[in-house]
């Protein structure tokens, strides 16, 4: 190796084979001593840090399940209220889609180029705030304003954090942990439903404010913001993801990071062993000091050049998206979860409020003998004419929330065996077909057993998405992709709720006949799709 200078700077010549190769201040020449990230996250074994990570992420996971859910359970008791019409509960259950929409993007894209640890943690902050500011709203509009905002750190808690946990998981284990974490979802969707059923029909948890009076599904609101902002404080322990580092090309950072997880994996009361990685494969160097052009100007100049800098890199990412070889994948996957989501959030969010239905009326809450002769339903008889459901609407709520549970174990069992493609396109087609049960309902009974089969064989669809979309695609690229994707997922999400409220009351066929077309369009769509089992994280 020779060491020669041009003008002012020096370069080195280094012998490759024959060649000579050019290496400049500021470039790192690649070399095959440096560990993959493969290797080095399997250095560090499996253990205590593994499964604190998994109680971190799960507990943010399962924070934006409870705040997604719990307007779905407050909208029968909030009616009186926030005087709400049937299109005054779509566009609120619909609303924080909106901002989940927006979210997505912007917190994932951000997530790509500022670090997943930081956006992961204001996104639940801002979830949390928001959401707990929801619950003092004294109407209806400013009640929709707060739930947008908190729908905006909702939708960038969700694409952020599988891809954060995914990073700390080997190849060999990482699908089945992902799966794993999925299933978190669950227990939002259960502690939502718990706590509806808890709170709300306690009428005597109310306290007057002035003009605001504070109710039980106030009590109720406030209490579903609780595992958000705790999620938030928890990932100040936490350190950021290696694979993130070494894409940024912070060698050192990355190393600090991986030692500190081998340290808690290995960490017995006795002195642990070294982790044995010291130099990782980087391909490229950033450097920590600014650019000395940077350095004179004022700090305002260089903010602005840092934001427009961010801004250019997170469009080229999101132009990679769909040119070869990402193009097919991308689309495909927008195709599903449009389907999956404007199924799962059309139908699921309006339950509580069809329990009530039946529970008030008697028989589907479909049934044309529900209708007055203008279409709309008739005044509820005279026994039942308080706001406030009965108790068993929320016992239900949270039956069906349970059901979850055998498609979370049947998911996580066979994930690593059959691969998410397959599950991903049985459990699309599968949820379909139980779409159309619902016409047939008669009872409470039937309904509730309709139900629970749609959200037990559905929530395994939600699962392999969550795989797919973070084994799909590059560390570089894969939030942006997955922050894009629920956002198109949120905007079927808001149809959803929109065509339910439009039209529960007066043609119920049309939205439960567009769920299952859709949900069948998905599962075909999904044979398209690579399978992702035993592959490396790129």
């Amino acid at each position: 190796m020779q060491t020669q200078q041009r003008g002012h700077k020096e370069y080195k010549r280094i012998g490759d084979g024959g060649n000579v190769v050019v290496v400049f201040p500021g470039q790192v020449q690649g070399t095959t001593d440096g560990a993959t990230y493969e290797e080095a996250i399997a250095a560090t074994g499996y253990g205590r840090f593994q499964y604190f990570l998994l109680f971190v992420c799960g507990w943010a996971n399962a924070s934006d399940a409870v705040e997604i859910l719990c307007v779905s359970f407050l909208l029968p008791s909030a009616t009186c209220d926030l005087n709400l019409t049937t299109k005054d509960k779509g566009w609120l259950s619909g609303v924080i889609f909106a901002g989940m929409m927006i979210g997505g993007y912007v917190w994932g894209a951000l997530a790509d180029v500022q670090g997943r640890r930081k956006v992961l943690m204001l996104s639940l902050l801002v979830n949390g705030l928001f959401g707990l500011g929801s619950s003092m709203a004294n109407s209806f509009l400013l009640f929709l304003f707060f739930r947008f905002l908190s729908g905006v750190g909702v939708g960038g808690s969700i694409p952020v954090v599988f891809a954060y946990y995914c990073e700390f998981q080997p190849k060999s284990r990482r699908a089945t942990m992902l799966s794993v974490l999925a299933a978190s979802w669950m227990f939002g969707n259960i502690i939502a439903a718990g706590l509806a059923w808890l709170v709300i029909p306690r009428t005597y948890l109310h306290v007057s404010m002035g003009t605001l009076t504070y109710g039980s599904w106030r009590v109720f609101v406030a209490l579903c913001t609780i595992p958000s902002l705790t999620a938030s404080v928890l990932l100040t322990c936490m350190p950021e993801s290696p694979k993130f580092l070494m894409e940024m090309g912070r060698e050192r950072e990355a190393l600090q990071v991986l030692s500190q997880v081998h340290r808690m994996n290995f960490a017995n009361g006795k002195t642990p062993r070294r982790y044995s990685i010291k130099q990782l494969d980087v391909t490229t160097k950033k450097d920590d000091d600014k650019p000395p052009h940077l350095r004179s100007r004022n700090a305002w100049r260089v903010r602005c050049a840092q934001i427009g800098a961010t801004l250019r890199q997170i469009w080229s990412q999101t132009v990679e998206l769909v040119k070869p070889p990402l193009t097919s994948r991308t689309i495909v996957l927008i195709i599903i979860f449009f389907s999956i989501c404007f199924g799962y959030y059309g139908l699921w969010l309006w339950l509580p409020e069809l329990f009530k239905r039946i529970d008030l009326y008697g028989g589907s809450p479909c049934l044309e003998a529900h209708k007055g002769a203008n279409g709309s339903l008739p005044t509820p008889p005279p026994t039942n004419t308080s706001c406030l459901p009965s108790e068993d609407v929320y016992f239900e709520g949270f039956l069906t929330a349970i059901s979850n549970l055998p498609g979370i174990i049947f998911a996580t069992v066979l994930m690593h065996k059959l691969g998410a493609k397959i599950l991903l396109s049985g459990s699309l087609f599968f949820s379909g077909v139980s779409v159309f049960f619902f016409w047939f309902v008669s009872n409470k009974t039937q309904s509730l057993i309709a139900s629970c089969a749609f959200g037990g064989i559905s929530v395994i669809a939600f699962n392999c998405l969550d795989v797919l979309g973070a084994e799909l695609y590059p560390t570089h690229l894969r939030s942006t992709a997955m922050g894009i994707q629920t956002g198109v997922g949120r905007i079927a999400a808001i149809l959803g709720n929109v065509v339910f409220g439009l039209l529960v009351d007066t043609h119920c066929a049309i939205p439960l006949l567009s769920v299952a077309v859709l949900l069948v369009i998905g599962g075909l769509a999904a044979i398209k799709l690579p399978n992702t089992r035993g592959m490396a994280l790129d």
